[in-house]
């Protein structure tokens, strides 16, 4: 009888059952919402007003990229921690109470929301992903977001002490790596996590509560992304983590470099939250040095990223080499293509790559300028987080079900047709994505074609466009209710036996090969928080000297309709612009 991790932390496997059944449920409702966008935008299938539309894009974002993203991260690394360190939490109280809470606001940010679809509920929350001015939602989506993030720093106050009580027992012992990976991760999360509390608390709340009149855009746009692209990484370095742990064991194998791991963990708490201006290019108000300043910043961070394709590529071709692989690519062939937990990260890694190609483009100021704003964005998102995070998840939890429930595996065979559907599907979807992109239509809208003008696109068509978006969306769709089907089959499959154990083998290369300064949480966090401080200090206080803290009155939107009234908003808005820049 292999032992399970349920077996050796009954407690703990309970836990993260239920964080991760929380995490598959806001997946589940988050897919249907993609469905309907993609056949909504395509003009394939109809069934809701334009006006709704906005109601699902909050929530399709929302669900699928804060609440599915956030909860399976603090799944796999309270497995982690628990599983690396040997222990459970210090306080199991403790860690009741951070998942209370994270549920607690979701439920609540999940009502401001879907109550958009009740006409007779005087509730709504249709400000998208970002909820940045002038978009206004109902208090109880802001608190429900201010509930749920504070739920994420009691999960990295209760891994923190379980970490200083095994230290306390383990005096001079390296930190073991995945409890490495996810400190590292935390700090960078305290660290850029205060943008959006900061946003929230201080303007948003306060002016969707009446109790200030006015709010300053550019300012609660900046702290937004001062917090909005760490959260990337903050979906990522899960993956990052299953990366460096899973796909080495899978392929009959051990991770090549521990050091290099720590490296790359401490290179995103350098350099993950400095570099958020680069989405704000076309902003006024930023001055065009500290942009150029983020846009430097952004490309150090294909460093982390190389690193980890070169290590994790080494640990596969050491596990496939072990299992008989030979010649320069032929190994290739030795590796578990037929286990849907390994092809579909190794599917996952491949897409991020290209991810990161086309990151490129979005960090650059000078190219920038032709994609910001239109379908390449959404395409670049789903390469990274619907992909490279999300496919991630899927494949990784057909390892880690089992060794949480101590059950067999439900549908092995159906698990690799679901992680190549989703593949499929991302093709499509994003192909169509950046190539419309290109060509300049727009995202976040439902009616993105316009009457008597044509998008100009070098090769095909629109309507070849739309089919492949539309085809891409009911693939994605398929694959992810595929998905939940053998989770919950997997689930209630009692009376069978997972066909691996828990236990992860030492890397070929250990921490005892690198400095002991690697371990030194305290300095990182002091040269990030310099970093920061270098990074953002004058923009900010650049920003509050031209519009104050609380800026212009600027009124919720939307709020007008007559036509003489809009061209009124315009005029105003070009003069506001101006006169944000220094002209006027």
């Amino acid at each position: 009888m292999r032992e399970t991790f349920a077996d050796e932390y009954p407690v703990q496997a309970r836990l993260v059952r239920l964080v991760f059944t929380s995490s598959f449920v806001a997946f589940g409702v988050g897919a249907i919402f993609g469905l309907i966008q993609a056949l909504h935008r395509t003009d394939v299938y109809r069934f809701i007003e334009s006006e709704a539309y906005y109601t699902v894009l909050t929530g399709h974002g929302v669900f699928l990229v804060v609440t599915f993203t956030i909860f399976f991260l603090v799944g796999v690394y309270q497995w982690a921690v628990t599983d690396s360190l040997g222990r459970g939490p210090v306080d199991m109280r403790v860690t009741w109470v951070w998942y209370g809470l994270m549920v607690t606001g979701t439920l609540l940010a999940a009502f401001a929301i879907l109550a958009g679809f009740v006409d007779w509920i005087n509730v709504d929350s249709d400000t998208l992903f970002t909820f940045y001015a002038p978009l206004q939602g109902h208090p109880i989506f802001y608190v429900g977001l201010v509930v749920f993030v504070v739920g994420t720093w009691l999960a990295g106050v209760d891994w923190f002490r379980s970490w200083w009580a095994w230290k306390g027992d383990h005096p001079g012992e390296r930190i073991p790596l995945p409890t490495f990976m996810v400190l590292t991760t935390m700090i960078m999360w305290y660290l850029s996590s205060i943008g959006v509390a900061v946003a929230i608390l201080a303007f948003i709340l306060p002016w969707s509560l009446g109790i200030v009149e006015s709010i300053n855009p550019l300012l609660t746009r900046t702290l937004f992304w001062y917090f909005g692209h760490s959260v990337v990484y903050f979906w990522l370095l899960p993956a990052y983590l299953l990366w460096y742990i899973l796909l080495p064991k899978l392929s009959g194998g051990r991770l090549f470099s521990d050091p290099l791991a720590r490296v790359v963990f401490i290179l995103f708490v350098l350099l993950g939250t400095p570099v958020g201006i680069h989405h704000q290019y076309l902003d006024p108000g930023i001055a065009e040095g500290f942009k150029f300043i983020a846009m430097t910043n952004t490309m150090f961070l294909l460093l982390p990223s190389l690193l980890t394709a070169f290590t994790v590529v080494a640990s596969m071709e050491h596990g496939a080499r072990q299992r008989g692989g030979e010649g320069y690519l032929g190994w290739l062939t030795a590796l578990p293509w037929r286990e849907p937990a390994f092809t579909g990260m190794a599917l996952a890694g491949a897409v991020f790559a290209f991810g990161g190609f086309t990151g490129i483009v979005n960090a650059g100021m000078n190219i920038n300028y032709l994609v910001h704003n239109t379908l390449w964005i959404p395409g670049h998102i789903h390469t990274q987080v619907g992909t490279a995070a999300a496919l991630t998840f899927m494949a990784g939890s057909y390892w880690l079900v089992p060794q949480l429930t101590g059950n067999r595996l439900v549908g092995r065979g159906l698990g690799l047709v679901q992680v190549l559907l989703w593949f499929v599907g991302i093709v499509f979807m994003t192909n169509s994505m950046y190539r419309g992109g290109l060509a300049g239509i727009p995202r976040r809208t439902a009616e993105p074609q316009y009457e008597g003008f044509e998008y100009e696109i070098a090769a095909g068509s629109i309507g070849e466009l739309n089919a492949q978006l539309a085809i891409g969306g009911i693939l994605l769709f398929v694959s992810a209710m595929l998905f939940l089907a053998l989770m919950l089959l997997t689930a209630f499959n009692g009376g069978t036996e997972p066909i691996d154990d828990h236990r992860i083998p030492r890397p070929l290369s250990g921490p005892e090969d690198s400095p002991r300064v690697l371990d030194n949480l305290k300095l990182w966090a002091g040269i990030a928080i310099v970093l920061l401080v270098l990074a953002y200090g004058f923009p900010l206080a650049s920003i509050v000297s031209r519009g104050g803290l609380f800026g212009p009155d600027i009124g919720p939107f939307p709020v007008l309709t007559e036509p003489a009234s809009l061209v009124a908003l315009l005029r105003a808005t070009v003069e506001g612009g101006l006169a944000s820049v220094g002209y006027g």
